[in-house]
C-alpha cells in the first residue's frame, strides 16, 4: 500500500539547508571563475551582492540529487556535482526564460536582463550552462560521462517544452487546433519535469546506483515536475502578487494556456463556453476570466492532478528501498512544493 505524502517543513528545512550548505559553496566558487564581469552578474542573480541579497531559494534539485545518493547508501557529497550541476543549469533557464517572456522582476527585483542588458543576461547564462557539463566531466567519477549524458538530454526536452509553451501562446483559444489537457501535460514533463528527473536520477546515478533505480529516481522526478506545474499555474491565476513576487492575474495577462484555463475551456460548462467567447476578442477583464475559470473547474483539476502526480511520487519512493528517514523527507518535500504559496 503506498504512503501518502504530506507537507512537513521542518524536515523540509533540515533537508533543503543541508543540500544549500553542500551546494552553494561550489556554486560561489564556479561563479567566481568566471571573470570579473561575468562573475559580478552571476552574484547578483543568485542574491550574493551586498546590498542584493535574497531570501534562500527552495534548492529543489540539489536536495534531490543529495537525497536520491542517501537513498541508495552513499555520502550527500556523492551527488554534489550532479546537485551543483542541476543548479545551474537551472538558473541558467531562469535567466534566458526572463529574456523570452519580457519579466522584468524575478523575485520581487529586476532581472538580469533588465539590470545589466540583454546581450549580458545572455552571456551570463550561457556560462552557468557549460559550467554545468565542464563540472560533472570534470569529477573523475566512472559515472561522470553518463550523469553528463543525462543532463545534456533533459536540457533538450526542457528546450522542447518551452517551444511548445510559446508555440502553445500562438495557437487558438477553441476549436480542432485548440492546446489539449495531454499536449499540455508533455510540454510540462518536458520543460519542468525533465530537469527535476535528472536531478534525483543524476544524483542516484553518480552515487553508483543501479540501473534499476535510476529510472525510478528519473519516474520520480517527472511525476514531482508535473506536480509542480500544476500548483505552478495555479499560482499564476490565484497566487499573491506580494509572495509569489509575480504580477496578479499574470498568466491571464500574458493569455498563457496553462491547465486550469486548458480544462475549464474543454470542461463544456456555461463558465467554460463562456470563456470560449470571451477569450478571442482578447479584452476580457482578467478578474473576470478567472472567477470563471474556476466556476468552470479549472482550478479543481489542475489541483486534483497535482495530487494524482504525487501519488506517483510515493509509489516510486515506496517501490524503492532506502531508509525510512530518507523516505520521509522525500515525502516531505514533495509535499511541501504542491503546498506552496510561491
Amino acid at each position: 500500500m503506498t504512503s501518502p505524502i504530506a507537507a512537513d517543513h521542518d524536515l523540509v528545512a533540515t533537508a533543503t539547508s543541508r543540500a544549500r550548505g553542500l551546494t552553494e559553496p561550489l556554486l560561489r566558487a564556479i561563479v567566481d571563475s568566471l571573470g570579473p564581469t561575468l562573475a559580478g552578474i552571476g552574484h547578483y542573480h543568485f542574491g550574493w551582492q551586498p546590498g542584493t541579497e535574497l531570501a534562500a531559494g527552495k534548492a529543489v534539485r540539489p536536495t534531490l540529487a543529495v537525497l536520491a545518493a542517501e537513498a541508495v547508501g552513499a555520502a550527500p557529497s556523492a551527488a554534489l556535482p550532479a546537485a551543483a550541476a542541476a543548479e545551474l543549469v537551472h538558473n541558467f533557464s531562469l535567466i534566458h526564460d526572463d529574456i523570452i517572456d519580457s519579466d522584468e522582476q524575478r523575485r520581487g527585483r529586476p532581472s538580469v536582463w533588465k539590470a545589466h542588458g540583454v546581450a549580458a543576461a545572455i552571456l551570463i547564462g550561457d556560462a552557468l550552462h557549460s559550467a554545468a557539463f565542464e563540472l560533472l566531466l570534470g569529477t573523475g567519477s566512472p559515472h561522470a560521462a553518463a550523469v553528463a549524458e543525462r543532463l545534456a538530454v533533459a536540457m533538450r526536452e526542457v528546450v522542447i517544452g518551452q517551444v511548445q509553451d510559446i508555440e502553445f501562446t500562438g495557437r487558438p483559444w477553441s476549436g480542432a487546433q485548440a492546446v489539449t489537457v495531454a499536449e499540455y501535460q508533455a510540454m510540462a514533463e518536458a520543460k519542468t519535469g525533465a530537469l527535476l528527473a535528472f536531478s534525483a536520477a543524476g544524483g542516484a546515478q553518480l552515487a553508483g546506483a543501479s540501473p534499476e533505480a535510476v529510472r525510478a529516481f528519473d519516474a520520480l522526478g517527472r511525476h514531482l515536475g508535473l506536480a509542480f506545474q500544476c500548483t505552478d499555474d495555479v499560482l499564476g491565476i490565484w497566487g499573491d502578487p506580494l509572495v509569489t513576487g509575480k504580477p496578479v492575474f499574470g498568466d491571464l495577462r500574458e493569455g498563457k494556456k496553462t491547465l486550469p484555463m486548458i480544462a475549464a475551456l474543454s470542461s463544456g460548462t456555461p463558465a467554460g463556453n463562456r470563456l470560449r467567447e470571451l477569450l478571442p476578442a482578447g479584452d476580457a477583464e482578467p478578474e473576470l476570466v478567472a472567477a470563471l475559470v474556476e466556476e468552470a473547474g479549472g482550478r479543481q483539476y489542475a489541483e486534483q492532478e497535482a495530487a494524482r502526480q504525487l501519488r506517483g511520487v510515493a509509489q516510486q519512493l515506496d517501490a524503492l528501498p532506502m531508509p525510512e528517514q530518507v523516505r520521509r523527507s522525500f515525502k516531505a518535500l514533495a509535499g511541501t512544493l504542491i503546498g506552496r504559496t510561491r
